[in-house]
C-alpha cells in the first residue's frame, strides 16, 4: 500500500507484510518505526488495519476449510466475486477443485488447480498441464481422502512448485484399517498418551483448533448430509491432574457409531485429531518410573 503522512512531517508510514514500517523525508526506509511515532494516529490506524487484515485472512481460511470438511458445493459466481480480494485469492489459489453437476454429484476424476475466477468462468490447470475454463455453476473443494489421483496431484504440484496456502493437498490423511472388528465402536491406536496435567492436553487441543466439551476433544464433520463428531477423552476439569488420551469415538445425533459406519472424511479427520493429540504426550525415557 502507499505511504501515509504522520504528525511529524519528517516521516511517513506504511504497511508491509502486516507490519508498520517507516521512511524519512529523503525516502529512505528505516529499520524500525521511530519511538516518537509510537502514539501517532497514522501508526495506530495502520496497526488496527493490520489486525483486521490478519483476522480477515483467518476467516477466509476458516470458511474454505468449512467448505472442504462439510463437502459444501460453492457457486462459481461466489468465487469470481471474492477472487479480487487478496486475502481470499491467497487462500483459494492452487486449491484442487472439482465440478459439481446439477444433481450435486462431484467429478473427482477431472479436477484442476484453481488459477482464476472471473466473469469468464473458473480457470484451472489440469493434471495434463492444460489450462481450461470450467463451465459448471458450482464447484467443490474435495477433501484429499476423496481424490483418487492424490499421489499424482502431489507429484504434479511438486513439479510446478505449487504452494497451497491452505492445508488441502498435503493434508495428512488416514484410511480405515481393513481389520476392524465389525461391531467395534472405539479406535484405540492413539489411546494412553500421557500428559502431566489435563490443561496441557486440553490446551493442545484448542491450539490445534478443536473444541473441548465435557472433557473430550471434538472434531465435527458434515458428510453425506450427516454431522459426525469425532471425540477423544482428555480428562476431567482438574487442571493439575495427570491424564491420558482416551479411545477415539464417533457419534451422530448423540449416538456412538460403529466404526464401520464412519465415512472416509470423518474417519480421516478424527484420526488426524487423535494422532495430533497423542503426539504431544510425555514420552518416558528408558528406565523411567511411572
Amino acid at each position: 500500500m502507499g505511504w501515509v503522512s504522520t504528525a511529524d512531517p519528517a516521516y511517513e508510514v506504511s504497511l508491509d507484510a502486516g507490519k508498520v514500517v517507516a521512511r524519512n523525508a529523503a525516502g529512505k526506509r528505516l529499520r524500525a518505526v521511530p519511538a516518537k511515532l509510537k502514539d501517532d494516529d497514522a501508526v495506530a490506524h495502520l496497526r488496527q488495519l493490520a489486525e483486521w487484515l490478519a483476522q480477515h485472512e483467518q476467516s477466509c481460511r476458516a470458511e474454505v476449510e468449512k467448505w472442504m470438511l462439510r463437502s459444501l458445493p460453492v457457486p462459481a459466481a461466489l468465487l469470481a466475486r471474492v477472487w479480487p480480494d487478496a486475502a481470499w485469492q491467497a487462500v483459494l489459489k492452487d486449491l484442487v477443485v472439482a465440478e459439481v453437476d446439477a444433481d450435486g454429484q462431484w467429478d473427482t476424476a477431472e479436477v484442476g488447480f484453481l488459477r482464476a475466477a472471473d466473469e469468464r468462468g473458473i480457470g484451472v490447470v489440469t493434471l495434463d498441464g492444460d489450462t481450461r475454463r470450467l463451465a459448471a455453476d458450482r464447484l467443490a473443494v474435495p477433501h484429499p481422502v476423496l481424490l483418487p489421483d492424490l499421489g499424482e496431484l502431489r507429484e504434479f504440484a511438486a513439479e510446478l512448485d505449487v504452494k497451497q496456502s491452505f492445508d488441502q493437498l498435503f493434508r495428512e490423511t488416514w484410511t480405515k484399517p481393513a481389520d476392524l472388528a465389525p461391531d467395534a465402536r472405539q479406535y484405540r491406536a492413539y489411546e494412553g498418551g500421557r500428559y502431566e496435567q489435563v490443561r496441557h492436553l486440553t490446551g493442545r487441543a484448542t491450539s490445534l483448533g478443536y473444541q473441548v466439551r465435557g472433557g473430550e476433544a471434538v472434531c465435527r464433520v458434515l458428510e453425506d448430509g450427516r454431522t459426525v463428531e469425532a471425540r477423544m477423552w482428555c480428562g476431567e476439569a482438574y487442571d493439575d491432574y495427570r491424564t491420558e488420551t482416551g479411545p477415539l469415538l464417533f457419534a451422530a445425533a448423540g449416538t456412538t457409531l460403529p466404526l464401520a459406519e464412519v465415512g472416509p472424511i470423518a474417519w480421516s479427520e478424527g484420526v488426524r485429531m487423535a494422532a495430533a493429540l497423542y503426539a504431544g504426550r510425555v514420552v518416558k525415557e528408558e528406565g523411567e518410573n511411572q
